[in-house]
């Protein structure tokens, strides 16, 4: 299992989110560090999970209030060894991030309507397709969700009323979408609560799962990553 760590970026501060209200997102606070900085909260996933890669959603940008991409560029400059994923809305408000080697842009269906799905051609599938769920159903432009040709390899299942609920992932829709497309890398988001939950991802055939809250408040430990690295990284003269 790999374990991204996630940071919610609004205004400057990376804040705390839970089940998609965003007008409602504070300041985090977490055990890890002591501030909303995110130069502090990269650090701490770089020096404690020795992350090499880490999800953002820069929340303004995505709801198209302004942007943090002069912020986001100064990060990518001052950590060139961990890849971001950054999703920044559509169409994308930080065009100043895609010099970066280490910037992997993630295109979510919440920013894209039916009339420029297409759009997403351009991209050359070298992007993360977020396929963006509500309590209500998909989340943006419908035929994204079916039209598999305009699909990368990595598949972000985005469950947002799970966010930062403590309800734990949305594991029927993941299992779904796992025995459906089995060629592509199916990634859960949304309401991991603990290493239980990514034993269970685990056991459904899901590899990679991007984590906040559980990251945050203690619930997978630095030690537990490092523990699960280790199993997964072959070992030397075996093959």
């Amino acid at each position: 299992m790999q374990v991204i760590p996630v940071i919610d970026l609004k205004n400057g501060l990376v804040v705390h989110a839970k089940q998609g209200n965003r007008d409602d997102y504070a300041a985090l606070k977490s055990e890890l560090c002591k501030s909303s900085d995110i130069f502090d909260v990269v650090d701490a996933f770089r020096t404690l999970f020795r992350s090499p890669t880490i999800y953002i959603a820069d929340l303004n940008a995505i709801t198209r209030q302004g942007n943090n991409g002069a912020l986001l560029a100064t990060v990518l400059a001052s950590f060139p060894n961990i890849t971001f994923w950054i999703d920044g809305g559509y169409p994308l408000c930080n065009d100043n991030l895609i010099k970066f080697d280490n910037f992997m842009p993630v295109l979510g269906s919440e920013s894209f309507h039916d009339e420029n799905v297409s759009d997403i051609k351009k991209f050359n599938q070298n992007f993360i397709l977020s396929l963006d769920y509500s309590s209500t159903g998909e989340l943006g432009a419908k035929t994204l969700f079916s039209e598999q040709e305009l699909w990368p390899e990595n598949i972000i299942i985005m469950s947002l009323p799970k966010v930062g609920s403590n309800q734990g992932p949305d594991l029927d829709r993941l299992s779904t979408y796992r025995k459906q497309y089995r060629q592509r890398n199916i990634i859960a988001a949304g309401g991991i609560r603990d290493s239980e939950d990514l034993r269970t991802l685990e056991q459904i055939g899901i590899e990679t799962a991007l984590v906040a809250t559980a990251l945050h408040n203690g619930k997978i430990s630095p030690d537990e990553i490092a523990t699960n690295r280790q199993k997964n990284t072959p070992q030397a003269g075996y093959f």
